[in-house]
């Protein structure tokens, strides 16, 4: 009799859950859903449809009454039984179709960060641009489109939108059933300092040494070198107000080749030009660093994201120190320096302690992630640590750069993710 009241309160149990997701068509949800516009657009031919989605989301999910924005987010869909690859953009959306998707054949939304591009609130409120926040938005938007698919959910993400990830499974660990975070870090501070000792045990010794020559090099010819990045920035229209001047720009822009040479791996150390005319110096630096970085047009489309660096997702900062004698205009403000990226007029105070909550959840509670580094990356400096925790799993390509994918893993680990995720996910992968 026991057994049998137990039995009849699980089929309860399961009955109630699904009320709360009464299953719908894709017309049917799209009929009701909260969006300004939806715009039925091209997609690959793996996709039966696609749209083009404004959805209206409260500006602070605390006051779902209050101001509101639209949030781009891109549907495409193959087959309500079929997985759902959510990927959670840490910066804009664009159409197209991720690995994950393509892998599974399956159904995917790609969701366009707040405060970004199409999805930036107006008035612009930096207050509630919160790790918490975005994850409410990614967690709102899944919730809408659970009564579409009955197959298993699964959240990805490059880079920042591989921490989009962490941070959002973190809040609501139960939205998904998978999470496969590529080369996304988890920073313990504005300047974490676990950049500076990999970058000093990265690749080969020979290596190192030819980076570090080739920065000194590019300060000692500052002034055949600089003239042509004047020249490149008026061809181009870059400013450098917020960096402070052209000139600090330029040696910044010699301060991060080391990380962009490490993190893209796409240069040859022995391309390095040493010896070369100072046009394939210049061009070389140009090339790696790339000076946009440091130009007001390029600060604009970045701003948000260092306003979550100097408040909660961390970023790292120079050694001044290896180039005393060769830097004239930059130097070590004694504040983080990123800070000018950052909007003005914020007094910024930095949330030390969420990431290493984050960090906690992930040697403890996550399960089902798969994160995936590029040995070289500096990215992997700060890279998510699962620890003893066998639930999830870390996989680091040898010689890889943050441009690490399943796809260019080694045959070996690229069949170890693939059947796991066959597991979790319940489906069969296309193997190429």
């Amino acid at each position: 009799m026991t057994r049998f009241i137990l039995k009849i309160a699980s089929v309860l149990i399961l009955m109630l859950s699904a009320c709360g997701h009464p299953s719908m068509t894709l017309d049917e949800r799209l009929a009701t859903l909260p969006a300004d516009t939806i715009i039925e657009i091209k997609a690959d031919s793996m996709f039966k449809k696609a749209y083009d989605i404004r959805l209206v989301q409260p500006v602070d999910h605390r006051n779902p009454s209050g101001p509101t924005f639209t949030q781009q987010v891109f549907l495409y869909y193959v087959d309500a039984d079929k997985p759902v690859v959510v990927e959670t953009e840490g910066y804009s959306a664009r159409g197209g179709k991720s690995e994950l998707a393509d892998i599974f054949q399956c159904n995917q939304i790609r969701i366009e960060h707040r405060y970004f591009e199409e999805s930036t609130p107006d008035p612009v409120d930096w207050q509630y641009l919160t790790t918490w926040q975005a994850a409410t938005d990614d967690h709102r938007i899944i919730e809408l489109f659970k009564p579409v698919f009955h197959g298993k959910w699964l959240t990805t993400g490059i880079s920042k939108g591989g921490q989009t990830v962490m941070y959002h499974r973190y809040y609501y660990p139960d939205d998904v059933d998978v999470s496969v975070p590529y080369v996304g870090p988890l920073n313990f501070g504005p300047e974490d300092s676990r950049f500076r000792p990999f970058l000093d045990t990265v690749g080969t010794p020979e290596c190192r040494e030819k980076v570090y020559e080739f920065q000194k090099l590019t300060l000692e010819k500052f002034d055949s070198l600089f003239p042509m990045f004047l020249k490149e920035a008026g061809e181009k229209g870059w400013t450098f107000t917020r960096a402070g001047s052209p000139e600090i720009a330029y040696e910044l822009s010699v301060l991060e080749y080391e990380y962009a040479f490490w993190q893209w791996g796409a240069i040859p150390c022995d391309s390095i030009p040493l010896t070369g005319t100072d046009k394939q110096i210049f061009d070389h630096l140009s090339a790696v660093s790339g000076f946009r970085y440091f130009a007001d047009q390029g600060i604009a489309y970045f701003e948000p994201f260092f306003y979550q660096a100097m408040t909660q997702i961390g970023y790292y900062g120079y050694d001044f120190d290896r180039f005393k004698g060769l830097l004239k205009y930059a130097h070590d403000t004694g504040k983080p320096d990123f800070l000018f990226s950052a909007p003005p007029g914020i007094d910024y105070k930095y949330d030390y302690d969420f990431a290493r909550q984050v960090d906690k959840f992930i040697k403890k509670d996550a399960r089902r992630f798969i994160f995936l580094y590029g040995e070289y990356d500096p990215w992997r400096a700060t890279a998510a640590d699962p620890g003893d925790n066998d639930a999830c799993i870390r996989i680091i390509k040898k010689g890889g750069s943050h441009s690490t994918r399943i796809r260019n893993l080694s045959p070996e680990q690229q069949e170890l993710v693939i059947t796991k995720l066959e597991k979790w996910l319940e489906c069969d992968a296309v193997r190429k």
